[in-house]
């Protein structure tokens, strides 16, 4: 392994933090289009639910409005059925027009059965959306409240990325080339590209097993580039950090 020094180590050190802290970021950036849509979709919902229910009462008055026409039209019959029981020349023609305003009266009566029903099952819809109108404007205030408190922290969060990629820029231009483009070689191969990590008490921090001792003792020199030889990522003694730091 090239030689190295542990200045440098611990720049890698910080470089990768750096990484690690713009990856979340930028994890987090990525979930703010998912959480407006998240929010946009549960007051959709629940706007759909009220125009479904402004929708169930017009029908309901549209059906009473029917029934009351239909009322008012056996009135005019009974009316007319009425005024002609006196131009009747015949008992039987007296008895139909007699049965026939009674129908009229039975039919009316029923009608008027139903539409007091409806009516009672208009009232109480009005009531349920009521509750669901002011259950929506409840929402909406909520949600645009949640989406400004996002935006919010949103922007401080780009605020910060902002600063890692600025300090990360600086970080990186006083590394070793050499040894960048190895840590960035070794990061593409691993799954949570992470390219560097501390060994503690022999045991690599990366994939959790002892190196050999050995190795151990050369890295607590910290004079040379040293890989775990498990997962092959670059590493370093922990203590060694610490006194940098």
């Amino acid at each position: 392994m090239p030689d190295i020094t542990r200045e440098q180590i611990s720049a890698l050190v910080k470089l990768q933090q750096i990484e690690i802290e713009i990856s979340n970021i930028e994890a987090k950036l990525g979930k703010v289009n998912l959480r407006f849509e998240e929010l946009d979709g549960k007051q959709l919902n629940l706007k759909q639910i009220l125009d479904q229910q402004e929708s169930t009462i017009k029908e309901m008055n549209h059906q009473y409005r029917a029934y009351e026409s239909d009322a008012q039209t056996n009135l005019d019959r009974i009316k007319k059925s009425e005024a002609k029981l006196h131009s009747v020349k015949t008992n039987k023609e007296y008895q139909s027009s007699l049965k026939e305003i009674d129908d009229l009266k039975e039919k009316n009566s029923k009608l008027e059965d139903e539409m007091i029903e409806f009516l009672e099952r208009i009232e109480e819809a009005d009531k349920v959306l009521k509750a669901k109108m002011a259950a929506y404007s409840a929402l909406k205030t909520e949600i645009q409240t949640e989406k400004e408190t996002i935006q919010r922290e949103a922007q401080e969060e780009r605020h910060k990325l902002d600063k890692l990629n600025d300090q990360w820029k600086t970080l990186s231009e006083s590394i070793d080339a050499e040894l960048l483009d190895t840590f960035n070689r070794i990061k593409a191969n691993q799954t949570n590209k992470i390219g560097i990590v501390a060994v503690s008490s022999s045991v690599c921090q990366g994939c959790h097993m002892n190196i050999p001792p050995q190795l151990y003792n050369e890295l607590q020199r910290g004079d040379k580039l040293q890989r775990c030889p498990i997962c092959e990522r670059i590493i370093y003694w922990k203590d060694q950090k610490e006194r940098s730091e």
